[in-house]
């Protein structure tokens, strides 16, 4: 159990290094396209940095607000509320708010940069089609990401992806203005131009798969942390059983917002496996049943 939890971090964090690395790369390309104007990229890189701390504290409200959530309280809904605090009295997590969305599509998101400021939203579909024992396992995962700081992980590479596309697009700018600098003669230039556009065309491309990839291994480590809280894999086994039988796109699905819910509220398309944000029903639930039999 432990060790599934710690290598699911591990993944997530070389991934980040790696997408690092790759924003570092595309980012001193644009300055060298510029004329080594290095000071080009840093400015690229501290804008995007700065709009992704807007995010960071606004983020969570533009989730609920999007979704259409609605806080209820322990009078309106006593089931929710009770499975949650027994949760929380286990973790010894802080009571999040609870919110609930009109919609007969089961599912579930958890927001909050902190476990102090974080909230649980669960579909009315969700309630009518899971059991209190499977409940149970789809608010650990839950509370599993709050416990686990995935809204900040999410922030950071948020941030990187905003940057990547800017130094992307300076990228292509510089190719066609500034390459010509760079050399005296046509043929460097139409090297400086074809090199720009393809690096321009694919590196969003790259930044989404990067982003779903960590969005996938972010949900692997809720469930493994849902299975070690409730000490009921199995639980959580069933639910997400259901969830793949009943799922439907939500009434408000938004892109933006797709990674946070535990089951993908989008309807699948073109290249769905490489940009899908959270891993195949199926696997996930292959796991928790190798990981009930570790109990």
């Amino acid at each position: 159990m432990y060790s599934a939890i710690a290598r699911n971090k591990r993944n997530t964090w070389f991934i980040l290094i790696g997408f690092l690395l790759l924003l570092g790369a595309i980012g001193l390309l644009a300055g060298w396209l510029a004329g080594n104007n290095w000071w080009i990229t840093a400015l690229i890189l501290v804008f995007a940095a700065g709009y992704a701390v807007v995010q960071y504290f606004v983020a969570d409200r533009e989730a609920l607000a999007l979704a259409g959530a609605v806080e209820v309280s322990q009078t309106e809904a006593p089931r929710y509320h009770r499975l949650v605090e027994n949760l929380c009295i286990t973790t010894g997590t802080p009571m999040p708010r609870l919110y609930v969305v009109e919609d007969a599509a089961p599912n579930a998101f958890a927001t909050g940069r902190t476990p102090e400021k974080a909230a649980i939203t669960v579909t009315t579909g969700l309630f009518e089609t899971l059991t209190d024992r499977e409940l149970e396992g789809v608010l650990g995962h839950e509370l599993g990401h709050i416990r686990n700081y995935d809204i900040r992980v999410s922030l950071i590479v948020f941030g990187l992806v905003v940057a990547l596309g800017i130094v992307a697009d300076m990228l292509v700018r510089f190719a066609f203005f500034g390459g010509g600098r760079r050399g005296g003669n046509n043929q460097a230039q139409v090297i400086f131009l074809v090199f720009g556009v393809v690096a321009a065309l694919v590196a969003p491309f790259i930044a989404g798969a990067v982003q779903a990839a960590i969005s996938r291994q972010r949900e692997y480590l809720a469930d493994a942390t849902s299975a070690l809280t409730t000490r009921d894999p199995e639980g959580l086994a069933s639910a997400l059983t259901k969830l793949q039988e009943h799922g439907a796109p939500l009434k408000r699905a938004n892109t933006s917002m797709a990674h946070l819910w535990i089951s993908d509220p989008l309807k699948p398309g073109a290249l769905s496996r490489l940009f899908a944000t959270h891993p195949p029903l199926p696997d996930r639930i292959e796991r928790l049943h190798e990981i009930g039999g570790t109990f």
